[in-house]
């Protein structure tokens, strides 16, 4: 009989892949939450010294977030993991305060939205998390590559290229309200072709 994968925070499980993402929630509700990207995990080290001077080399910075800005995306970001997370059987996370650990996917994804609002205007957030939320985790994952590999530094990035046009096309683009769904082959449409 194997044993059993343990999982921690959203679905990290360092024996499948050390690559992961942490959401350090800091106490105060006026300190910033920082998003870091390891590649190494090591589990006496810990993340209490994760900061934008210093670090492990394996660690990179992303975002940066008002308190504020969190806890408008906290929620959301939290369901819509838990409900990909339940699909593959794996146990739901819950952000805490301290260190929390993300799976390398499930972390670009909220990296991606963090970046659309880090400068945005607040009352533009809704429709920010509406816009993600109808995104396929396929394209959220692309737009995190190309972002990434522009302008993924958590405060020299910010605000420029792609980091920018992120912003805008999930704040200012329509919401429609819709999950997105896998596109359906349109039946009438092959019949009127054929007739």
């Amino acid at each position: 009989m194997t044993a059993r994968a343990k999982y921690e925070g959203f679905g990290f499980c360092p024996e499948e892949s050390e690559h992961h993402f942490v959401v350090i929630i800091p106490a105060g509700n006026r300190e910033e939450v920082l998003i870091a990207e390891h590649l190494t995990y090591d589990s006496e080290q810990g993340y209490g010294t994760l900061s934008l001077g210093a670090g492990a080399p394996d660690h990179k910075l992303k975002a940066l977030l008002a308190r504020a800005k969190w806890n408008a995306i906290a929620d959301e970001a939290r369901v819509e993991f838990n409900r990909r997370l339940k699909k593959q059987g794996i146990p739901a996370g819950r952000w805490k305060t301290g260190a929390n650990p993300v799976s390398r996917l499930l972390g670009k994804e909220l990296v991606l939205l963090a970046w659309a609002i880090e400068d945005a205007d607040p009352a533009l957030i809704p429709a920010a998390v509406r816009n993600w939320l109808g995104l396929a985790p396929e394209e959220r994952w692309w737009l995190f590559t190309m972002t990434n590999a522009a302008t993924g530094h958590a405060v020299l990035g910010r605000g420029r290229g792609w980091r920018k046009a992120v912003r805008f096309a999930l704040t200012e683009n329509p919401v429609t309200g819709v999950r997105h769904e896998a596109p359906l082959f349109n039946l009438e449409l092959q019949e009127k072709s054929e007739g």
